[in-house]
């Protein structure tokens, strides 16, 4: 099974339809009476409910460049950000020795806020690992770098370059972590830093020494949970020499000189691990120190005018006993999409005076196609190129996206709109007399080649959305399935290949349904329990290549026999749907 991945990992919401685009008409401005700026609010509390003051919490927009504002909490754990414009934000905190409450990642979605909402965020007393250093006559090593690096999440999910803290060991060669997340991590001790060298370090030549004293290949596994120590992860340190891995990167003329260069450990048996170096300007090269053997991909990253970037095809080299010198990493612009959000009205009644979206309240960003192709690259690359949010006349310019096959999103939060369309403007042919369609982006991957600068694509968002509340329809004595979902279906046969009439949301334990920006029309809906972690259910209905998965919920929707009709601009409450829970 082959997965996609968000660029920054955008959690997906119900979005909306797909269908031919119709007449369209550009989106005006939002209504007279509209704030412009305001306010969002919270508090930030522990697992027991209690405030935590001095917390900082971290706010900034969702998308490209985005700068964030910071502030700390006061007594009752509150804070306050004033003045701020109409946008999408992610709203953060942080304290020392608390980290985020676990949450499995399929149920959940990464919340974004707008203007006038407050915000709850809750942290937990975080875990700790501590041991000490010893050499090999078992004396403590004073001052050296402990780092505990995350290896697989708390819901046992393999991490690639994630969650790690830093500790210098103390005069009793004794290390302590803390504030970690719940996880399987490792334990290493010396090399060099993976951000920076520290002046007068004495362990930057060496090989890193996992705990108990091995190398990344045989490290021991110590798994921590929230509010819980483990405590005599004890480390004989071997104090190795590692080999060099150097060379030269060949930057854009248009780029600025100098470069990132990211050597990442490959393979999947091993401990994820990446060290990054500087290239300055008018310099000889990169140098990597204290490389142990082993299989290795090397990327490089350059920085241009207005935020572009370049990125060096990955390039893979085996490290065996000695130095490996002389590499040659060239690297290349990477790609963009340009396109527009339009707004469709709707002659019903029933949507007269809806309240309009708000542009810069939207999000458009592109997924990649994780087939074997992309799997070249580390996966950081994926992260450059972010989510944006339409300017004032709803244009958007998606950048740094790297070569791949790719899939768009459109999240909005305006109640009686829905995502209609997103179609690509065919390249025009010369001497062709009729103007050929516009190619449905939904349906099918769109090839991005290095430095493309591609354009014309265009969202559709209608009006006519409608939306259900309702509760599961449980017997005496039953409970809610755990990892329970509910699903829409198109009704109409003609509506079977239309990609986004497929819905999914969460049920909550308490068997609460919610589902919003439905297109108007025909449905089945069912339940059904998700076992896969790969991706969330949304997220996979409306994949290209899942054209057999949608097929089969149709089959087991229609099996199921409860259809539900959607008016424009409905809200249907009280909904009662019997559990029938089909089994994937």
């Amino acid at each position: 099974m082959r997965t996609v991945h968000l660029i920054l990992l955008l959690a997906l919401t119900p979005l909306c339809a797909v269908a031919q685009v119709p007449a369209q008409s550009v989106a005006r401005p939002a209504p007279a009476g509209t704030p412009a700026t305001g306010a969002i609010t919270g508090r930030v509390l522990d697992e027991r409910g209690q405030p935590l003051t001095n917390a900082v919490v971290t706010l900034r927009t969702v998308g490209a460049g985005a700068q964030p504002q910071n502030m700390t909490t006061d007594r009752e754990g509150a804070f306050n950000f004033r003045n701020l414009d109409r946008a999408s934000y992610l709203v953060t905190a942080t304290s020392p020795a608390y980290t985020q409450p676990p949450v499995d990642p399929v149920m959940s979605q990464t919340p974004n806020y707008h203007i006038g909402d407050s915000v709850t965020l809750t942290l937990v007393k975080g875990g700790v690992i501590t041991g000490a250093v010893t050499n090999l006559a078992g004396e403590p090593i004073v001052g050296v770098g402990v780092r505990v690096q995350m290896l697989r999440d708390a819901n046992g999910r393999r991490t690639s370059n994630s969650w790690n803290q830093l500790k210098l060991t103390d005069d009793r060669g004794v290390y302590r972590a803390y504030g970690l997340p719940t996880g399987t991590y490792v334990v290493l001790a010396g090399g060099p830093s993976q951000y920076y060298s520290m002046a007068g370090y004495p362990f930057d030549n060496d090989v890193p020494t996992y705990a108990p004293a091995s190398t990344r290949d045989t490290a021991a596994e110590v798994s921590v949970r929230a509010g819980e120590e483990i405590a005599g992860i004890d480390i004989r340190y071997r104090g190795e020499q590692g080999r060099i891995v150097s060379g030269q990167v060949n930057v854009p003329p248009e780029f600025a000189p100098g470069s990132n260069v990211t050597l990442t450990a490959m393979g999947d048996t091993g401990v994820p691990w990446s060290s990054t170096e500087y290239q300055q300007p008018n310099s000889r090269g990169f140098v990597f120190n204290a490389v142990a053997d082993g299989d290795y991909s090397l990327v490089a990253q350059s920085y241009g005018p207005n935020g572009d970037r370049a990125v060096s095809v990955a390039k893979r080299i085996k490290v065996r006993g000695a130095d490996v010198t002389g590499i040659e990493l060239s690297s290349r612009p990477l790609s963009s999409v340009a396109g527009r959000v339009v707004l469709e009205e709707s002659k019903a009644p029933e949507c007269t005076e809806k309240p309009r979206p708000v542009f810069n309240e939207m999000l458009v960003s592109a997924w990649h196609n994780d087939n074997d192709a992309a799997k070249e690259m580390p996966q950081f690359v994926w992260s450059i190129g972010a989510p944006v949010s339409p300017d004032a006349e709803g244009n958007f310019t998606l950048r740094n996206l790297a070569p791949a096959e790719y899939y768009f999103i459109a999240r909005q939060t305006a109640k009686y709109w829905y995502l209609q369309s997103i179609t690509f403007a065919p390249t025009p042919v010369a001497g062709a007399k009729v103007a050929s369609k516009p190619i449905d982006a939904t349906r099918v991957w769109t090839n991005i080649k290095p430095a493309d600068k591609l354009s014309g694509l265009t969202i559709t968002i209608a009006q006519g959305a409608a939306s259900l509340r309702g509760n599961l329809a449980l017997g005496e004595g039953e409970q809610v399935p755990a990892r329970l979902f509910v699903y829409l279906v198109p009704a109409e046969r003609e509506r079977a290949e239309d990609v986004l009439r497929y819905f999914a949301a969460p049920v909550s334990p308490e068997g609460k349904i919610t589902l919003n920006n439905i297109a108007p029309g025909r449905y089945w809906i069912l339940t059904q329990t998700v076992s896969d972690d790969t991706l969330a259910p949304l997220a996979k209905l409306r994949l290209p290549l899942e054209t057999e998965t949608r097929a089969r919920f149709r089959r087991e929707a229609e099996a199921a026999k409860t259809e539900i009709e959607f008016k424009p601009c409905q809200n249907v409450t009280d909904f009662q749907l019997p559990l029938k829970p089909a089994q994937p």
